[in-house]
C-alpha cells in the first residue's frame, strides 16, 4: 500500500499549505483551500461551529468510527499595541522561544483584509547603537515589529488600518529539496495534513473501503489547546496526527513516522499504540516509539474535554519544532502508509 501513495501529490499539497498563512485563530483562508482540495478528491467538507473541518469516509461497518485529526493552525502573533514611534508590540500565539522569531519577516493582516510586511526585531536591534544589544533579554516586552511603510507615529500606523488585535504571520521560508528534505516553519502540523491528504487520495484512487467509517478532522485551534475539545460524538477511536519531536533522549528521525506512547497528558491507548507498532513492523514502515513530556495533542485535548474515546498519537518526525523546522518526505509518506494500514486493519472492541 505504501508504494501506491503519491509522494509528488503530498509534496504539492504540503507546499501549498505551508505558503498559506494560518496563525491559530486566523485559519479561514487555509480551510477554504483544504475544502477545495477535499472537493477535488470527490469528498465533502463540513464545518463545526468554530471552523474545524470534517470529511466522512464510509466504512464496511459503522459500529465504530475512527477519527483522524491534523491541525492547520500554526504559531503566530497578534498586535498587542501600537507604539508612539510607529512600531508594533506583539503578543504570541502558541508556545515558542522569542529567539526563534527574532529578525523574521512577517505579514500583518488587518480586519479589512489589508496585508502589510514587516520584520520582528528587539527594541535594541543594532550592536553599533546599543551597548547591551547582545545581552538584551528576548521576551515579548522587548520585541516589536518594524513595518515596511513610511510610518513614524502611532497615528500614521492607524491610518494604514492596523489595529490592536490584528494577526501577524511569520514568513515560512519554504524550501523543498530534491533529496526529499523539506525545511520550513509550520511543518507542525502541515506535514501531517499532507499525510491525511495522501491517505484520502489513496482511498479514492484505489477504491478502498475502510473496515470502520473514518472521519478526518482538520482542527484549527490546536496550538492553543482546544482544537479538538469538541469532536463528533460518534467517534470511538481517535488518532491525532501531529509532528514527532526529535532530539536528545528520543529515537525518531526526520524519515520516520513517530508513534508516541506517552506525552504530558499521560499514556495513549495500549491496544491502539501496540497495533500501530505491529503494523509498522509487519509492513516495514520506518517508525520510532517515543515519549514527549513537554507535548500535548488534539487527542489529549479531546480526552481532557471528556470524550469517551480510545486515543493514539502518530506523525512525521520534525526537527527543531517551533523553530526553523525540517522533515523529509519519507516521514510524510510513512505516516500516510501507517494510517492507511490501520484503517484497513484497526483494533476492534
Amino acid at each position: 500500500m505504501k508504494s501506491k501513495l503519491n509522494k509528488a501529490y503530498m509534496t504539492e499539497v504540503l507546499e501549498m499549505l505551508l505558503r498559506t498563512p494560518s496563525p491559530t485563530g486566523y485559519t479561514h483562508h487555509i480551510m477554504k483551500k483544504v475544502e477545495q482540495e477535499v472537493n477535488k478528491l470527490g469528498y465533502e467538507l463540513t464545518y463545526t461551529n468554530k471552523g474545524c473541518g470534517i470529511v466522512t469516509v464510509p466504512g464496511v461497518r459503522n459500529d465504530r468510527v475512527i477519527g483522524i485529526s491534523a491541525h492547520v493552525d500554526t504559531l503566530g502573533a497578534m498586535v498587542r499595541s501600537i507604539k508612539e514611534n510607529g512600531t508594533l508590540k506583539i503578543t504570541s500565539l502558541g508556545g515558542f522561544m522569542m529567539g526563534a522569531i527574532e529578525n523574521e519577516y512577517v505579514q500583518i493582516h488587518t480586519r479589512d483584509e489589508r496585508v502589510y510586511d514587516g520584520t520582528i526585531l528587539t527594541s535594541r536591534p543594532s550592536v553599533h547603537v546599543y551597548e547591551d544589544a547582545r545581552e538584551f533579554k528576548r521576551d515579548e516586552a522587548n520585541m516589536e515589529v518594524r513595518i515596511d511603510e513610511l510610518v513614524k507615529s502611532k497615528k500614521e500606523v492607524q491610518d494604514l488600518g492596523i489595529r490592536v488585535g490584528d494577526y501577524i504571520s511569520f514568513d515560512p521560508r519554504v524550501q523543498v529539496k530534491e533529496n526529499g528534505f523539506v525545511k520550513s516553519r509550520h511543518l507542525d502540523d502541515k506535514a501531517s495534513v499532507a499525510s491525511l491528504f495522501g491517505l484520502l487520495r489513496l482511498i479514492q484512487e484505489e477504491g478502498l473501503k475502510p473496515l470502520f467509517t473514518i472521519k478526518l478532522f482538520f482542527s484549527n485551534y490546536e496550538e492553543v489547546g482546544h482544537g479538538s475539545a469538541f469532536i463528533p460524538e460518534d467517534i470511538t477511536d481517535f488518532i491525532a496526527v501531529d509532528m514527532g519531536a526529535l532530539g536528545d533522549d528520543l529515537s525518531g528521525s526526520e524519515r520516520d513516522v513517530s508513534i508516541c506512547a506517552k506525552d504530558s497528558s499521560g499514556p495513549y491507548d495500549y491496544q491502539m499504540t501496540s497495533k500501530m507498532i505491529e503494523l509498522a513492523e509487519k509492513l516495514e514502515i520506518g517508525y520510532a516509539v517515543d515519549i514527549y513530556p513537554r507535548y500535548g495533542s488534539d487527542a489529549s485535548a479531546a480526552l481532557k474535554a471528556g470524550s469517551d474515546i480510545r486515543a493514539a498519537l502518530v506523525g512525521p518526525g520534525v526537527h527543531a519544532s517551533h523553530s526553523m523546522e525540517r522533515t523529509h518526505m519519507d516521514a510524510v509518506v510513512n505516516t500516510a502508509a501507517l494510517l492507511a494500514a490501520y484503517v484497513m486493519e484497526p483494533v476492534e472492541a
